[in-house]
């Protein structure tokens, strides 16, 4: 049997010739993430359904997991291999909410530390579009301190007993499966009492309730899991090593649109509003022939070139071994940066019309939703307060920032209003 890697020339031109065949074409500026109010729920539902019917698209015509092994559906190939299908792909339709977090972190989690069975069970499934994961992390009495999880895993003989809420999970109402970090052990600190598990979300115990934004938006959820039974063959790592699958969990999230695991158009970004979108709100208000203007979508290209610049740089360190994996936490610190910034160009180019808008405004009419939502880009996957700790910390070597818990058995920290286990 041959094992010669098809060369990433002819690769482009045969993902090219399908995607041009297959794919109808798609304004590539379609975000990942950015939070609006948008279609209504029946046609959400069709939109999932059509994207997963695209992976499969994909899947079949070997496009899925180019950088995933053969043995679990995907490719085996290499990340210069996903690099020019994303560019090929720019321009097309793309199962976008299949990518984050099903594909990256989820996907990556357990190829890095699911057993062969689990890989072989939930990674093809994931690639084919036919399991949709989501992150059961942040908690509504923790904030960015995910190691202070208090959803709980007790062991009843071959299963575990979860209870506890999750929340800020994106679009866990359509979703299949959830992996959750749960605390196991109370008597030590805080990080070495922790386990992952995965559980399916349309379950018994299992109650999903949606949270309407300040836009309108009800993509964000909350998860109440009550006495939620998940086998022992479900754990993803070690009792109590939930840290150590945790860690490289958000790194895989901290990295999401440099990943070699994901299919994203070029360019795309946490922030869904770039250089090119200022341009289209300067055009649509007649602005393009302003000083002023020009010189606010200067800056927000040149805040787009530095933050490709650092993540392409960030990458090919980390690949090389030149830097370790949490130096991801410099271009998180950016990409969240520069979203913010790129919401409140866009609002200051709209002028008044970002205050009070019609349908009829065009792109300026996202304009003032978008500012008064510009932080969540600087929350969701990881506040950009808890990447400054990491740069600080982890890759300039700096001393750690004080703690009152950190050699403190968990049961013995103050929580107020809590229970313990």
């Amino acid at each position: 049997m041959s094992t010669e890697v098809e060369d990433v020339e002819s690769f482009r031109q045969r993902a090219g010739a399908w995607i041009r065949e297959n794919l109808p074409e798609q304004d590539s500026s379609i975000n990942m993430s950015m939070i609006r109010k948008g279609m209504s729920d029946e046609a959400e539902l069709a939109a999932v359904q059509r994207e997963r019917a695209v992976q499969r698209m994909l899947f079949d015509a070997g496009f899925a997991g180019i950088c995933f092994p053969k043995e679990y559906g995907g490719q085996g190939l290499t990340p210069a291999h996903q690099k020019v299908f994303n560019e090929e792909i720019t321009g097309h339709e793309f199962p976008a909410r299949l990518q984050a977090p099903s594909i990256s972190p989820c996907a990556a989690v357990l190829l890095d530390f699911g057993t062969e069975e689990q890989k072989q069970r939930h990674i093809p499934a994931i690639l084919k579009g036919e399991e949709i994961w989501m992150q059961f992390l942040s908690e509504p009495s923790s904030g960015s301190d995910v190691a202070a999880a208090l959803t709980t895993a007790v062991r009843d003989g071959d299963d575990w007993v979860l209870n506890g809420s999750k929340v800020w999970t994106t679009g866990a109402w359509w979703s299949d499966w959830g992996l959750c970090l749960a605390r196991t052990n109370w008597d030590v600190p805080k990080h070495r009492g922790l386990t992952v598990f995965m559980l399916p979300i349309k379950q018994d115990g299992v109650d999903v309730r949606r949270i309407e934004m300040l836009n309108g938006s009800m993509d964000f959820c909350q998860e109440y899991l009550s006495d939620v039974r998940v086998p022992d063959s479900d754990r993803i790592g070690e009792i109590d090593g939930g840290w150590t699958v945790g860690t490289r969990w958000m790194f895989h999230e901290r990295i999401l649109f440099s990943s070699p695991l994901v299919t994203v158009p070029s360019g795309t970004t946490h922030s869904g509003v770039g250089a090119g979108s200022l341009v289209e709100v300067a055009h649509s208000l007649g602005r393009l022939d302003d000083p002023d203007t020009l010189d606010l979508i200067g800056e927000g290209r040149v805040l787009e070139l530095v933050k490709f610049a650092i993540q392409g740089r960030v990458g090919a360190g980390i690949a090389s071994g030149k830097m370790n994996d949490q130096s991801a936490a410099i271009g998180r610190l950016f990409t969240g940066l520069t979203g913010a910034r790129l919401f409140t160009l866009a609002f200051d180019i709209a002028g008044s019309t970002g205050a009070a808008w019609a349908e009829s405004d065009g792109p300026a009419q996202h304009c003032g939703d978008d500012y008064l939502m510009r932080q969540s880009g600087c929350i969701g996957g990881g506040t950009l307060e808890m990447a400054r700790n990491v740069i600080s910390e982890r890759v300039l070597g700096m001393p750690r920032e004080r703690s009152l818990d950190r050699d403190v058995p968990f049961r013995d920290v103050p929580r107020g209003g809590t229970t313990r286990a």
